[in-house]
C-alpha cells in the first residue's frame, strides 16, 4: 500500500502559479511550491498565498480552494513522470500476490486520473483520495477504509511512503512502514522513525523481506 509511485512537482508547480497568476500575483519557484506540497490541496493553496504574502483565511481561502480545484484537474499528468522502477516493482508485487492500494491525500478523481493515464489501475485493489475520508493523513482514516477494501489486517500491510505524515498515518493504522528518499519530506527521512528506508522503489521487495524475517 503506497502513495509514492510518481513526480508531480512541477505539474503542481504549474497549478499553484495559474492560480496565483488569476490573483496577478508572481509565481513561485519548484523549490518554494516543493516544501509546501503535503497536506492536501487545501493546505498547499493556503501555503502559497502566505508565500506570496497576501495570506487567506476563511471564506477568501475557501474560495481560492474552489477556484484550485478546477485548475488543479489541468495539471494532473503533463509534466508527471514515474519515479523509476514503478512498473517493475508493482509487477513483481502483483505476479507475487501481494494486494496493493494507492493511499493519498490527493482528489479521489484526480488520484484515478493520474493512475489510468500510466496504466496502474490494474495492479491495485482500492485508490483512496483525501476527499472520500474525513481527515487527511496524519491520520489514519484512509489507510484502515483502504484496509477494509483489501479485507487484509494491519498487522499484515506495509505502508510506502515519503513523509511523516505517511509515518503517523501508518503507525496510528498499526502498520509497518517503509520510506523512500527523494520525497516532499522537509525532515530527513532517517529521522522520521521509520522501520526501513529505501533508496529506491527497486530497494522495496528486498526491503519487505527483511521485515518478515524479522517478524
Amino acid at each position: 500500500m503506497t502513495a509514492h509511485w510518481s513526480i508531480r512537482r512541477p505539474d503542481i508547480a504549474a497549478a499553484v502559479n495559474e492560480l496565483l497568476a488569476g490573483r496577478d500575483l508572481p509565481p513561485l519557484r519548484l523549490d518554494q511550491v516543493k516544501a509546501m506540497i503535503g497536506g492536501g490541496i487545501r493546505k498547499l493553496v493556503e501555503r502559497a498565498f502566505a508565500a506570496s504574502g497576501t495570506p487567506l483565511l476563511g471564506i477568501a481561502l475557501d474560495e481560492a480552494n474552489r477556484v484550485m480545484a478546477a485548475i488543479y484537474r489541468r495539471h494532473l499528468t503533463g509534466r508527471t513522470r514515474l519515479m523509476p522502477g514503478v512498473r517493475e516493482v508493482l509487477t513483481h508485487l502483483h505476479l507475487s500476490g501481494i494486494a496493493m492500494a494507492v493511499v493519498t491525500n490527493k482528489p479521489q478523481l484526480a488520484a484515478r486520473e493520474i493512475l489510468l493515464h500510466f496504466r496502474l489501475t490494474d495492479y491495485l485493489g482500492a485508490i483512496i483520495g483525501g476527499d472520500a475520508v474525513t481527515y487527511l493523513k496524519p491520520a489514519p482514516d484512509a489507510l484502515l477504509l483502504a484496509l477494509d477494501l483489501l479485507q487484509v489486517e494491519p498487522r499484515d500491510t506495509l505502508m510506502v511512503g515519503d513523509s511523516s505524515a505517511d509515518v503517523a498515518a501508518a503507525r496510528a493504522a498499526g502498520m509497518a512502514v517503509i520510506l523512500l528518499r527523494g520525497g516532499y519530506s522537509q525532515i530527513p527521512v532517517e529521522e522520521l522513525c521509520a522501520d526501513l528506508v529505501c533508496d529506491s522503489l527497486f530497494d522495496l521487495p528486498s526491503a519487505m523481506r527483511r521485515l518478515q524475517d524479522a517478524a
